[in-house]
């Protein structure tokens, strides 16, 4: 019964280990692309402000 409940702990640890992983990669990921939105002039077309006459 030990061991199982070691096995299980060992595959939680490993699953939420890929976890912050994939959160890290996902981060710089948003990252990289609002500064490439941001270099190319391109971030917000939704909230544009035109001018008034």
């Amino acid at each position: 019964m030990d061991d199982k409940m070691r096995r299980r702990r060992r595959q939680v640890n490993r699953s939420n280990f890929w976890i912050a992983v994939g959160a890290v990669i996902l981060i710089i990921l948003l990252i990289l692309w609002l500064t490439m939105a941001d270099l190319a002039g391109d971030t917000d077309v939704a909230a544009m402000i035109l001018p008034r006459f």
